[in-house]
């Protein structure tokens, strides 16, 4: 998965839930139990459902991070764009809010699975 860059638009937001729903399209196959525990590569080159998570936390972080930096910016007086700072602010924060759906729809498919007669 690509890293989101500080000027990510729309359309690298469509782009990025473009490669997420290839991915999970990828573990829809149900896997032995052998293997079904394990959260590593898929295979020789690929990389797992792990990887692809940190790569889209570590895109998230670097949203905020950058967000954070334009805003100290903007409070400092070092730039007058403000618009630039909001967008910042605002690409960050849609970010963490599809992280934390992300999060949300995992735990409940979890929690569904735990509770799953045997």
């Amino acid at each position: 998965m690509s890293a989101i860059g500080h000027s990510m638009g729309l359309n690298g937001v469509l782009a990025l839930r473009a490669q997420i729903l290839e991915r999970s399209q990828a573990l829809a196959p149900i896997a032995p139990a052998s293997t079904a525990a394990a959260v590593g590569p898929a295979g020789p080159g690929g990389s797992g459902f792990g990887s692809a998570m940190a790569d889209a936390l570590k895109a998230v972080n670097s949203l905020q991070a950058e967000s954070s930096r334009m805003g100290a910016a903007w409070e400092r007086g070092e730039t007058h764009d403000i618009a630039s700072v909001m967008l910042a602010r605002q690409k960050a924060s849609v970010a963490f809010e599809a992280t934390m759906q992300t999060r949300n729809r995992l735990l409940t498919a979890y929690r569904d699975v735990l509770n799953m007669p045997v």
